[in-house]
């Protein structure tokens, strides 16, 4: 599907805006522009796929192709059915931790302890907003082990960590009371998929059509 403006357009959830433009900057994508949404949509997922779309359709006349850097995020589905109807594809992936991790990777770090919490650069320098505060477990201390009671192990996906990361990290693990993991990973598929949607322009037509008629209006 061809769009008739100019340039490319990554549509990121705010949690990536930070990678995405590092991306950007280190690989020279002048004709790539980035809008974020807000990171706390996380906590109100079955909105992440509206909020999406309101952006691809202000978006259209504008550039020549769009590209979601969103996984599933906890929509079950719902975002990709919105863009098979809108024609543009998204980071393939079911979250962030994936697509850092890789999927086999990532596959192995479940698979070994499925009662994992996954921290990443961005989760990690916003721990207390998005996760503290956005779970209101500053004001009612008592839903902390309702939250994090089947968690066992936090597993820190460090993206571009700062000196300091890898022992705040480890802070947050011992306040939760759990073990400890520290995983380099870089950019992961972020990299290579941004890279491939601005080489062939980002949007896909994709053949599934089930369920989409309802994005129609």
């Amino acid at each position: 599907m061809a769009l008739d403006g100019q340039g490319t357009l990554i549509i990121a959830c705010g949690a990536l805006a930070h990678e995405v433009t590092a991306l950007r900057t280190a690989n020279g994508w002048n004709a790539l522009d980035v809008r974020c949404l807000p990171p706390e949509l996380h906590n109100r997922p079955e909105r992440i796929p509206a909020a999406v779309r309101e952006l691809i359709r202000e978006s259209r006349p504008r550039y020549r192709s769009i590209f979601v850097a969103y996984g599933d995020c906890g929509t079950g589905g719902r975002l990709d059915e919105m863009l098979a109807y809108e024609g543009v594809e998204r980071i393939p992936g079911a979250h962030c931790y994936e697509f850092y991790a890789t999927e086999r990777v990532f596959a192995a770090l479940a698979d070994d302890e499925p009662g994992s919490f996954y921290l990443t650069d961005f989760l990690l320098r916003h721990f207390e907003r998005l996760v503290i505060h956005g779970l209101g477990i500053d004001r009612h201390p008592e839903l902390f082990p309702v939250y994090f009671g089947n968690y066992r192990r936090l597993v820190y996906l460090a993206q571009r960590p700062d000196g300091n990361a890898e022992r705040d990290a480890r802070a947050i693990a011992e306040r939760m009371g759990l073990a400890f993991e520290y995983r380099f990973t870089g950019y992961g598929t972020l990299a290579t998929s941004l890279g491939a949607a601005v080489e062939r322009g980002g949007v896909a037509t994709h053949s599934d059509e089930r369920r989409v008629s309802e994005w129609a209006n």
